[in-house]
């Protein structure tokens, strides 16, 4: 995604703020756990509106041969490639505050200060909770679901229909990582690993196993470990989110043993934007001599699942939930 950058369309030129520093652009940039595992999507939408449609493509995987081999006078068999799509709706996102001209004159901080920093802030939660809304809409099929403390239920119909009685085990991921690889053979995000986003409460079932694995044991010199991470299980590198409005503690009503979460591969959620989100300025926010002033950040953009199927070679996310 885009770093964010102060605009605003004036008569003349543009208002920005070039008091801004680098560092805090940065800081914006990676404050987030969940957007930056989505995948940009690119080449569609790019002059379209909130809104507007934009069709996902999604290229099928081809089918392994009985044998490659090939003889001295046989031609190279030709597959056939098979495309789909997947509609999605852009949607537009934004929120602002405002402060008066006053406030800025005789106020020991000036609010343009530390409000551009509160907006930041805002802007990265709500980027970090719509992503982590995608991850667990009804368009990612899969959900497990723990019924013991060594195996549990998948549901293939996007709505969970067991009630979990436990937390998460170190069990319960070496079945995760048997399913996602063995079953729908996902490809893995980074190597051979994939990735497990959740709540504090399935973290803390995980960390309290032998077997777990802190950051240290298996990061080697000069390797990036992501933001939050807090460990692995099996193949799966667990990234611990402390936002409920991302991934809650409770996993339903009914349920409060253990929590959301989501193990993916590679091609999992994707994101469109045709605006990216960035901070504005107002100098004249009520048109009252300049009075009150305003900043906003606004974007146009969308998340969601490439694949909104439970079929083998299509699913790249599990949910873990319970009903």
């Amino acid at each position: 995604m885009a770093a964010h950058n102060w605009t605003f369309d004036a008569d003349v030129g543009v208002y920005k703020n070039h008091t801004m520093s680098n560092q805090l652009l940065l800081q914006s940039v990676g404050a987030c756990k969940v957007a930056p595992f989505a995948r940009p999507i690119k080449g569609v939408g790019a002059f379209k509106h909130k809104g507007e449609t934009v069709n996902l493509p999604i290229l099928k995987e081809l089918s392994d041969p009985t044998s490659a081999q090939l003889d001295e006078d046989t031609r190279i068999p030709i597959d056939k490639l098979e495309l789909g799509s997947r509609a999605i709706t852009l949607v537009e996102f934004g929120r602002g505050v405002e402060y008066t001209n006053l406030a800025q004159q005789f106020g020991k901080f000036d609010p343009a200060n530390y409000l551009q920093k509160a907006l930041m802030r805002q802007m990265n939660r709500v980027l970090d909770t719509t992503c982590a809304t995608a991850m667990k809409s009804t368009d990612v099929k899969l959900i497990f679901q723990p019924t013991s403390l060594t195996g549990g239920t998948f549901d293939t119909s996007g709505t969970p229909n067991t009630t979990a009685l436990a937390n998460l085990t170190f069990d319960h991921m070496g079945v995760l990582a048997d399913y996602i690889a063995g079953d729908i053979h996902a490809p893995p995000f980074e190597g051979d690993e994939y990735i497990m986003l959740g709540c504090r409460k399935n973290m803390r079932g995980l960390k309290q196993d032998p077997q777990w694995q802190d950051v240290h044991k298996y990061l080697q010199k000069g390797e990036l470990f992501f933001k939050g991470e807090v460990g692995k299980a099996e193949n799966i590198r667990c990234i611990q989110v402390d936002r409920e409005a991302a991934f809650a503690n409770s996993a339903s009503a009914t349920c409060t043993i253990m929590g959301e979460g989501v193990v993916f591969g590679d091609e999992a959620i994707g994101y469109v934007e045709t605006e990216s989100p960035q901070l504005y300025a107002d100098p004249n926010y009520q048109s009252d001599f300049g009075r009150t002033k305003a900043m906003a950040w606004r974007g146009i953009y969308v998340y969601a699942s490439i694949w909104d199927t439970a079929s083998d070679g299509e699913a790249k996310i599990i949910r873990v939930s319970s009903a």
